[in-house]
C-alpha cells in the first residue's frame, strides 16, 4: 500500500516539476532580466517546499525517503546557486521520473540564466555591449589603469539614420545598425596593436561608443576618429537599397577631460554635438572652450523657459512687396526676444537652441497664438493682408500640431485666409502622407502654404509639383551673385521659370541692392522681401507705413454717398 501511494506521489511530483519547467521557460522567455532570476529562484524554493512536505508523509520506506532527502538537498543547493552539480544517483535509482524532471529543470534554468545574462549585457540588434555592460567594463578598465598614455572615449552619432528608419522601415534600420557595429569592430581590430583592448557599445538608438584604455599619444585619437569616419562613410548595401551614412564624433581623453566615466561621457557628448552643429561628418576633441559654450547653451535653455513664462517675446513684421503696385501683399511675422539684460535678441541666437531642447514647440505655440490674434484684429479693422509664420520641423513633427493650429484659429476667430504657413524646403521634401493630407485640408479652408529657403537643400522640382503649395520663396543664396555671375543668373532664371511654370507664385528673399532687384525683374520676378525694401518693424509702425496708405487709397476710390 505504501509502495503504491509513494509511486503515485512520485509520479505526481514529477509531473508537477515538469509543469514548473514549462512555466519557468515561458516566464523567463518574456520577462525582465532582473525579475527572471528572482522568479527562477522562487520556483526552485517552491519545489523544495513541495518535496519536503511530500517527504514528511513518505518516510516509512527507508530507501525512498533517503532518495527524497537527496533530491531535497539538491534542490536546496540549486536554490543557493549550484546549478551545475548532477542529481544524486540515489534519486535516479529510486525515483527515476523525479530525477529526470530535476535534471530537466536544472538544465532549463541554466539555459535561461545564460539567456538572461545575454539580455542583460548585450544589445540584441548589434551584439555589442549595451549601456550597462559598456559602463561596467569601462569603469573596470579605468580603475585598473596605470600611468602611461591617455585613454580615449569616442561618442559616435550617425548622420542621416532617422531618414533610413522613416523611408525604409525599422527592419532595414536594424540591419543597418548591425552593419555599422560590424565596421566599428573592424576599426577596433585594426587598432589592437596600437591601443590595446577596447570596448565597443551601443548606448541607444543610433548612438555608439568606443573606449581605448591606452593610446600612445593624443594624435592616435585623431587617427582612430578618421578611421571611424572612413569606415562609416563607405556606402552600405541593404539588399536592393544603397545607403550613405556618416558620423559626428566627440572625443574625450582621460584624465584631462574627466576622471570618471560620467565625466568622460559628458565631455564626449558635448564635443559630438559641436561636431554635428559644425556641419556633421566631423570629429571634435573636447576643450575648455566647448565646455564654456555648452554651459552658455544650458543657461540659454533655462532663460528661454523663463522668457516664455515672463512673456519676454514679441513679434516684428517684414513686408513682402509687389513691385508692380508698390504694395505690401504679406507680412512675415518674425519673433524677437526682449531679454531683460541684453539688447533685442534675434532668432538666429536662440531658435537653434530652442530646436535642440524642444522649447521650440512652446515658443511656436506662442507665435501661433499671437499671429492668430493679430490676424483677427486686422480682419476686424478691415486690413486684408495675410500674415506669414514659420513652422519648424520639430513643431510639424508633433502629432497634434494641426489640432493646436485650428484651435488657435477658432479661439481668436482668425479668418483662415489671413494666415500663411512657411515650411522650409528640406522639410517640405520629406513630408509624409499624414502631414500632406493635413496641409491640403488647411488649403481648402483658405490657409496659404509657402516653401521657405528654396535653393538651400535638395531642390526637387518634380516633388514640388506634388505638394499642396501656393508660393515658393527663393533663398538669398541663389540671388546673392546674380549681378556679377552669369552662371548665377542662368540658374536663378531657370529655377524661377520652372516654379512659375508649375503655377506657383515666386517671392525672392534677401534682396539687398537695387541692382539685384533690377536683374530679378528682368528674369520675371515681381515680389520681393529684403532689407533693401524694408526692415522688420513693430506692428504699429508696420500698419502706419504699409497698411494705412492702402486703406486711404481704398476710401478715396469708394464712391461718395
Amino acid at each position: 500500500m505504501h509502495g503504491v501511494t509513494l509511486k503515485s506521489r512520485a509520479t505526481a511530483f514529477a509531473s508537477a516539476a515538469g509543469a514548473l519547467v514549462f512555466i519557468l521557460s515561458l516566464v523567463i522567455g518574456h520577462g525582465d532580466p532582473e525579475d527572471l532570476l528572482a522568479v527562477g529562484r522562487a520556483l526552485i524554493i517552491a519545489i523544495l517546499c513541495g518535496t519536503m512536505s511530500w517527504a514528511a508523509t513518505a518516510r516509512t520506506v527507508s530507501a525512498t525517503a533517503t532518495a527524497i532527502d537527496a533530491a531535497t538537498e539538491r534542490l536546496l543547493a540549486a536554490a543557493h546557486g549550484d546549478l551545475q552539480s548532477r542529481v544524486p544517483g540515489s534519486v535516479a535509482l529510486e525515483l527515476p521520473d523525479l530525477a529526470v524532471s530535476l535534471e530537466s529543470l536544472l538544465s532549463q534554468v541554466r539555459t535561461n540564466l545564460d539567456h538572461v545574462q545575454a539580455l542583460a549585457l548585450f544589445d540584441q540588434v548589434t551584439g555589442l555591449a549595451n549601456r550597462t555592460s559598456f559602463c561596467r567594463q569601462v569603469e573596470r578598465l579605468l580603475a585598473d589603469r596605470s600611468e602611461g598614455g591617455p585613454a580615449a572615449l569616442f561618442f559616435i552619432d550617425l548622420d542621416g539614420f532617422k531618414s533610413v528608419n522613416d523611408t525604409l522601415g525599422h527592419a532595414a534600420g536594424d540591419q543597418l545598425l548591425a552593419r555599422v557595429a560590424g565596421r566599428l569592430r573592424e576599426v577596433v581590430m585594426a587598432q589592437i596593436g596600437v591601443a590595446g583592448d577596447a570596448v565597443v557599445g551601443r548606448l541607444a538608438g543610433d548612438e555608439f561608443t568606443m573606449f581605448f584604455p591606452a593610446l600612445p599619444g593624443h594624435d592616435a585619437a585623431s587617427r582612430i576618429a578618421r578611421a571611424i569616419q572612413f569606415a562609416l562613410g563607405e556606402r552600405f548595401d541593404l539588399g536592393s537599397q544603397h545607403v550613405d551614412l556618416g558620423a559626428s564624433i566627440g572625443i574625450a581623453l582621460h584624465p584631462e577631460h574627466g576622471e570618471t566615466l560620467a565625466g568622460l561621457l559628458r565631455a564626449a557628448d558635448i564635443a559630438m554635438y559641436h561636431a554635428k552643429h559644425q556641419g556633421r561628418g566631423r570629429a571634435e576633441i573636447f576643450s575648455d572652450a566647448l565646455a564654456l559654450e555648452a554651459a552658455d547653451r544650458a543657461e540659454l535653455e533655462r532663460d528661454l523657459l523663463l522668457a516664455l513664462e515672463r512673456e519676454e517675446f514679441l513679434l516684428e513684421f517684414q513686408p513682402q512687396i509687389d513691385i508692380g503696385s508698390g504694395r505690401a501683399t504679406t507680412a512675415e511675422a518674425l519673433v524677437r526676444w526682449a531679454h531683460p539684460e541684453r539688447d533685442l535678441v534675434m532668432p538666429g541666437a536662440f531658435v537653434p537652441v530652442a530646436e535642440e531642447s524642444g522649447t521650440i514647440v512652446a515658443l511656436g505655440d506662442w507665435v501661433m497664438g499671437r499671429v492668430c490674434e493679430t490676424a483677427a484684429r486686422w480682419a476686424a479693422a478691415g486690413i486684408g493682408q495675410r500674415i506669414a509664420m514659420n513652422v519648424s520641423t520639430r513643431e510639424l513633427g508633433q502629432a497634434d500640431f494641426f489640432l493646436r493650429l485650428r484651435h488657435a484659429l477658432a479661439t481668436h476667430r482668425a479668418p483662415p485666409h489671413m494666415l500663411e504657413l512657411e515650411i522650409t524646403e528640406s522639410l517640405a521634401m520629406d513630408m509624409d502622407a499624414r502631414i500632406l493630407d493635413q496641409l491640403r485640408a488647411l488649403r481648402r479652408d483658405g490657409v496659404r502654404i509657402a516653401i521657405d529657403d528654396f535653393g538651400t537643400g535638395y531642390s526637387n522640382l518634380a516633388r514640388l509639383k506634388e505638394l499642396p503649395v501656393d508660393r515658393v520663396k527663393i533663398d538669398r543664396s541663389l540671388v546673392r551673385d546674380i549681378v556679377t555671375s552669369a552662371e548665377a543668373r542662368t540658374i536663378c532664371s531657370a529655377v524661377v521659370g520652372l516654379i512659375q511654370g508649375l503655377g506657383l507664385e515666386v517671392v525672392v528673399e534677401g534682396v539687398e541692392t537695387q541692382a539685384q532687384m533690377d536683374m530679378l525683374r528682368v528674369i520675371g520676378c515681381t515680389q520681393f522681401q529684403g532689407y533693401h525694401l524694408a526692415h522688420p518693424t513693430r506692428e504699429e509702425d508696420y500698419i502706419t507705413r504699409y497698411v494705412a496708405p492702402l486703406m486711404v487709397e481704398r476710401r478715396r476710390a469708394e464712391p461718395s454717398a
